[in-house]
């Protein structure tokens, strides 16, 4: 299936310079949404994964499905503030300043097997972040999942030595 066809550009967008990869029209299209989890479903059928850690927040949408067809749980990555017991946090570079992630302290256990998703892989720190996360709590990382990736902004650089895919590459 040619997903490309599926993907918006949105110039100027979240500011002057920027063209934006809308992925909301490939949501809305049935065939292609369901072809982009199959093939994410595919890759982890039969590795015995715990659990998806779905990234705040189209991360959540992919993350989700996947969990449901693979028969296991679904922990969200979160900003600051969102999620109601005790955390983990871990900071991560932007453009622009400085982010954070949380994850309940006990989200995960240890030897779990996990696999991350978000829909876009940019310069790499969100999934980092993420994946340091899950490494504090001794989960064991089985891949890390993207729709889209940005190649050009060499984020996969940060992800050496994970298991990294992604189906659309610009």
């Amino acid at each position: 299936m040619e997903l490309e066809k599926f993907i918006r550009d949105v110039p100027d967008f979240p500011q002057k310079g920027i063209i934006f990869k809308d992925i909301t029209t490939l949501l809305k299209e049935k065939e292609a949404f369901q072809h982009v989890i199959h093939l994410m479903e595919e890759k982890y059928k039969g590795k015995h994964v715990h659990k998806i850690v779905g990234i705040e927040s189209r991360g959540f949408i992919f993350g989700g499905v996947l969990a449901y067809l693979l028969g296991c749980g679904f922990v969200p990555a979160r900003k600051p503030g969102k999620l109601p017991a005790e955390t983990i946090q871990e900071d991560y570079a932007l453009e622009y300043g400085t982010n954070t992630l949380e994850l309940h302290v006990d989200a995960i256990a240890e030897g779990e097997n996990v696999v991350i998703v978000d829909d876009l892989l940019a310069t790499g720190g969100t999934a980092q972040a993420v994946a340091k996360l899950v490494e504090r709590l001794k989960g064991n990382i089985l891949g890390i999942e993207f729709l889209v990736e940005l190649d050009f902004l060499n984020g996969r650089e940060k992800l050496d030595g994970y298991t990294i895919s992604s189906y659309l590459h610009y």
